[in-house]
Formats: structure tokens, sequence, C-alpha cells
């Protein structure tokens, strides 16, 4: 993305205001539409399709699909999809599928992956996989890129086969960048449809790794602070530090996640909660399954465990809209992300399209 960032502020340069192009990070800017997007930070969503109890895969792909519609109508400026596997709480494993559709869904949201999990696949199918996307729906589709499994260990092995490809992260983010990029006229391999569309690629990460590869690149970087915060700080400081231009962006571009879970009332909003840390305390513990009903009764989570669990969460606003406003205020004002991604897990659909449309609006006063 061309532009100079001036804290939570973009100034645009001059050729992104006549040219009316889409920029890196999915702007459409003119001359009309630069000045609305000169102070408002971007926000976007992050959804696992979750399958709640009671419910199976087809209800939690369609929950998918209304959320994304109802986002692209709230002005979030992207949705993502998570790759795990193994998992009957999650439904979004067919992670490319799931992309295609929302994206046939939905009218001008980007949508993407935050992320593929690329040590589980060749460069070269994923590059057939979001070119063909890019091809079937051109400036919508992003590819975040992570290195972890998503999954435990023996699932990963059902889909690597090779155990080691996780120390060849970097050489297959190469490889798959050159399968996007204009053909070389002796290529031997390439990807079709792929070649020539350069899906804006992104590395996903939770750690200094991440960030250090996306600077070293030049890539833009995302941090999975909604599940793993405690090196956010040191990692968003790395990348910016650290960051070389390239052909792709111009200076550094950081987004954070962040959970949300938004009520009429901050006591309806942390009851509502609980369903997610049910969920990730069942998870840790080796008992994985579908998104828990909420409960006022958390007993079940032993005490070390749920310490655990809050340290995990903390990178999240939680209540009502007022005190969600006051919550990713003090996020945004502490990290200072290009952008922010939100996220969150509720068992009833209706109040989690509240809950994300709550998050919305307090987001459009930033």
């Amino acid at each position: 993305m061309s532009g100079e960032f001036i804290g939570l502020a973009v100034k645009l340069p001059e050729s992104c205001r006549v040219c009316a192009t889409n920029c890196f990070c999915g702007w459409t800017i003119g001359v009309s539409a630069a000045t609305a997007y000169l102070t408002k930070m971007k926000y976007s969503l992050l959804d696992l399709s979750p399958v709640a109890e009671g419910q199976g895969p087809a209800e939690a792909l369609a929950n998918t699909l209304d959320l994304a519609r109802n986002a692209e109508a709230w002005g979030y400026h992207r949705f993502w999809l998570a790759e795990h596997h193994n998992m009957p709480g999650i439904a979004s494993a067919a992670t490319a599928v799931v992309i295609g559709h929302v994206a046939a869904g939905t009218k001008s949201i980007r949508v993407g992956s935050g992320g593929i999990m690329l040590p589980n696949h060749a460069p070269l199918m994923i590059a057939e996989q979001f070119g063909t996307l890019a091809t079937l729906f051109p400036g919508r589709i992003d590819l975040g890129l992570g290195r972890a499994p998503g999954t435990d260990m023996a699932t990963a092995r059902a889909l690597r086969r090779n155990m080691e490809a996780s120390d060849q992260f970097p050489e297959d983010v190469l490889e798959l960048l050159n399968y996007l990029d204009v053909p070389h006229p002796d290529a031997r391999i390439r990807a079709v449809p792929g070649e020539g569309t350069q899906v804006p690629v992104w590395i996903l990460g939770s750690s200094l790794y991440g960030a250090q590869l996306a600077a070293y690149l030049g890539l833009p970087y995302a941090f999975a602070s909604h599940f793993a915060p405690a090196m956010l700080e040191q990692a968003a400081e790395t990348y910016r530090a650290t960051f070389r231009p390239s052909q792709w962006l111009e200076q550094p571009y950081f987004m954070m996640a962040a959970g949300v879970c938004a009520g009429e009332s901050d006591a309806e909003a942390e009851y509502l909660r609980s369903s997610q840390i049910l969920a990730f305390a069942r998870l840790r513990m080796g008992k994985p399954g579908k998104l828990p009903r909420p409960q006022h009764d958390l007993s079940e989570v032993p005490v070390q465990m749920r310490a655990e669990v809050d340290r995990a969460l903390a990178c999240a606003a939680v209540g009502s809209a007022a005190t969600v406003k006051v919550q990713l205020a003090q996020l945004i004002a502490s990290f200072q992300p290009d952008e922010i991604m939100l996220t969150g897990m509720i068992h009833d659909h209706v109040k989690r399209l509240k809950s994300f449309e709550i998050a919305a609006e307090v987001m459009q006063t930033m």
C-alpha cells in the first residue's frame, strides 16, 4: 500500500487521489472517496464458521454467509476465514471453498484467508486455488498465510505427510509469490489460473518469526492477538522497525486482531462470551467440541486453566456499546494498527450478528 501513516490517519499520495485505483489494502480511491477514508480506521472480521451445539456444519456455513452479507452492509472492509482441521466446532476447514461461497454471496467486501496454513499444502495448489478465486472475483481476494498446522499433530501428519514442511515456510512463501506474479517466459511450472493475478499476500503470526519474515519480504503483517497477545507490542515494533519496501508494499502495514463480544449490557455480553471461554478451555484440555451454549456457571474450568484462557483472550472488547468503545479505543491507541480485525464466537447467531453490528457502529465513530 502506498501512503504515509500518521497515527491513525492516512495521508494518501496525489496519485491515489486521481487514479481511482485499487491500492494494495483494497481501498478504491478517487477524488470523491479519498476524503471519506482519510481519518477512518478500517475494521474487518475474522470468522471461523463456528458449529454451535444443536447444529451441524450446514447451519454453520449458512450463518457464515449471512454474517458476511451483514458485515458488508455494516462497513467491514474484509471478511476472512481460517483453516482448522479435526475440530467439531469449526466448519471452515476447506477454506478456499468457503471463501468462494462467501465471495459469490456478497458484492464488494474483500474475502480472504486468515489464514491458509501453508505447510499443509503445496504452494502451487494454493496459487491455483486463490488465482481461480481472484479470477472469479477480481480485486476482492486476500491470501493470508500461517506457519502453524491449524490442528493437532496427528492430524498434521495426516495432512502433511512430511512433518519438516514448516521449516520450509519462507521458501514456500517465495515460491507462492512467484506463481502469482507475472510469469517468466521460460517458466516450466505455471499456475493457471493464478499467474499474473498478484493476489495480495499477508503473513500471519503470533510471535516475532512472522513479524521478521513479513518485514524482510515487504509484505503486510497480521498478528493473532485475539488468542495469543503476549508478543503483540514487540512484534508490531519489530515489523515496523525492520520493514523493507518491496514490489508489493512501500511502507509497513500492520493489522492486529481483537476479540469482540457486545451486548445490550455488560452483563449480557459477559454471559454470551462464556461460550467462547468454555470452547477455548475445552480445546486446551484436549476435549474439543462444538461451540457450547452460554452458561453462568463456569466451574467446570479449573482455576489455573481459566487464568490461562483469560490471558490468551485478553485482547478483547466485551460489554455494552459504551464499554466496547472504550476498550477498542484503548487497544487502538496502545498499538496503533493500520487496521483492526474483529472476531468473536457467540452461540446464538442473532446475538452474534448484533455483537458485530454494535462493533461496527463503534468503529464508525473512531
